[in-house]
């Protein structure tokens, strides 16, 4: 009797941890900009020619803003405005380029991620194809540009480091 017990009890916790893993797993699935939360906040990375400064914060639910800007010296040398938003299920990353493709937003379509790894992609661009981040620790990231470039494989990382 009590080893029926014991196994009923058994079954009821091994019953409840299925189902808040399978909850918690299709609320990801459904709500993919969860797996971006780590990108709030200021980030940079400075090399002896350039500074290079992005950051995000959450507009809503569904929509974080970003803005990624080059300097060298005093001058700004590049500079995006970028929006990850979140419609029906799926995550797209949305820069628009100073002086790039006519002052439009390029649409790249989240293609894989978990809580640590985001790849948006958009093979119809030019240049990049993908955009990657990846979260090394809680206060460094690398972002990755790649794709085809005048016929050849490029990639350009962005190591970058948790602004004060």
């Amino acid at each position: 009797m009590i080893l029926l017990r014991y196994i009923q009890s058994l079954l009821l916790v091994v019953a409840f941890i299925t189902l808040v893993h399978t909850s918690s797993y299709a609320q990801q699935k459904s709500n993919p900009i969860s797996h971006a939360k780590w990108l709030i906040g200021s980030w940079k990375n400075q090399s002896a020619k350039t500074v290079d400064i992005e950051t995000w914060k959450k507009l809503n639910d569904s929509t974080f803003i970003g803005r990624s800007y080059s300097l060298t010296g005093a001058d700004t040398v590049s500079s995006e405005h970028i929006r990850l938003e979140q419609h029906k299920g799926k995550l797209y990353y949305i820069p628009t380029v100073k002086n790039q493709n006519g002052g439009k937003a390029v649409t790249f379509t989240l293609t894989s991620s978990n809580n640590k790894h985001l790849v948006f992609e958009n093979p119809e661009h030019d240049f990049p194809q993908k955009i990657t981040y990846t979260q090394i620790t809680n206060d460094s990231l690398v972002a990755e540009i790649s794709g085809t470039r005048k016929g050849r494989q490029k990639a350009i990382q962005f190591p970058m480091k948790r602004g004060k």
